[in-house]
């Protein structure tokens, strides 16, 4: 729900309210610097998963029975409690039983969490995953500044927000559909990975169709100086990389001639000063892209350049195709199977004599056409 303008960042771990039972909604959904405790662990009463079987001698034992499968809950619970925790974070189930028990005593506890959110907690407030709630050390503990639980559109969230140790952030991205939702998404992933390229490769270009306008001005500057047919060719790869300004000129809903004149006036100059003049799609017109902060690493041009080079000489190198006249011959006589086309078949007066009903009774050598007169005969 809502736009996609109000997408949010979040400088800590963001996820989804998990699945949760009765007596949630008494558990306080706000703590200040909590300790935060992450389990491997099933807080509930269960079924065995296997056929398990117990002989009992005395009806009265099957009480105690019963109670010790209760002693071992509490007894999970009360040392989950004693660790001090505000929070407690479980991959596995946490039932009913523990839910009210820990809203009792305010606690915050939820059950189910994805293991990709869980290590995302554990790694931004340093807790330790536990697989089991016997002797639980103290440095097993996370801590965060802020935790809430808030509604976000249609979804409740939770947030762990203000972490000494967290290197990471969350997005949460919102719109009105799940159209819009995921094209932001696509959007976003691509500008974080444009990012993460250049922080990668350490030398970017400036882009609005800069370079490849730079590298026109450069290719048709050498053509000039190179005989034959190979200066048609080269002319040919100047004019191509023109195509990325002229593209985003129609993307930005801008005269794409007009604005391809005033680069080609900016770049054909004798000095380098027009050379990261690009395509201004915020107001329209050209400017300086590099001044700008509108930057590509050098590393996708490179790889963009070559690659596009590769597929293009691939096509050309396609000297003779392959036909199968089997199989339009088949297609030929499917076509002519409906009568009067041209695949040869027969067309329906044909078969019947070439004069209709009469010349079908013709073919049939009149054997059989006097009945069509009645009983008489005549």
């Amino acid at each position: 729900g809502g736009s996609v303008t109000d997408s949010l960042l979040v400088k800590g771990v963001a996820f989804k309210k998990t699945f949760s039972y009765a007596g949630f909604e008494q558990q306080p959904k706000k703590f200040t610097n909590p300790k935060i405790l992450v389990l491997n662990v099933e807080l509930e009463l269960k079924n065995e998963k296997d056929n398990a079987e117990v002989r009992i001698d005395d009806p009265s034992m099957y009480q105690s029975i019963v109670d010790a499968e209760w002693q071992i809950i509490y007894e999970k619970l009360e040392q989950c409690v004693a660790t001090g925790a505000s929070i407690i974070l479980s991959k596995l189930p946490i039932g009913d039983l523990a839910t009210q028990y820990f809203a009792d005593r305010d606690l915050f506890c939820a059950g189910r969490v994805h293991s990709d959110d869980l290590d995302r907690v554990c790694r931004a407030t340093g807790a330790k995953i536990q697989t089991t709630t016997n002797d639980l050390p103290q440095d097993c503990l996370g801590s965060c500044g802020l935790f809430e639980e808030k509604q976000v559109g249609g979804e409740r969230f939770n947030f762990f927000t203000e972490c000494d140790e967290s290197k990471t952030s969350t997005i949460i991205i919102r719109g009105g559909s799940e159209q819009f939702v995921e094209e932001a998404h696509r959007s976003l992933h691509d500008a974080l990975s444009i990012v993460k390229r250049s922080m990668e490769s350490t030398k970017v270009v400036a882009g609005g169709g800069a370079v490849e306008m730079e590298l026109s001005r450069y290719v048709r500057d050498h053509a000039k100086k190179t005989p034959g047919k190979q200066q048609l060719i080269m002319l040919a790869f100047a004019k191509a990389l023109e195509i990325i300004p002229k593209q985003l000129c129609d993307n930005a809903g801008l005269d794409s001639t007009d604005v391809l004149n005033q680069l080609r006036e900016k770049h054909y100059v004798d000095d380098d000063s027009g050379k990261w003049i690009g395509v201004n799609v915020n107001e329209g017109g050209v400017c300086n892209t590099f001044e700008s902060h509108v930057w590509e690493p050098s590393a996708n041009k490179l790889n963009s350049v070559a690659a596009a080079a590769e597929a293009a000489c691939l096509v050309l190198s396609i000297d003779e195709t392959v036909r199968n006249p089997q199989s339009e011959q088949a297609q030929m006589q499917n076509r002519g199977q409906m009568g009067g086309g041209r695949g040869g078949g027969s067309p329906m007066s044909a078969a019947m004599g070439g004069q209709g009903l009469q010349g079908m009774a013709q073919a049939m050598g009149g054997r059989g056409v006097r009945t069509l007169k009645g009983r008489g005969g005549k």
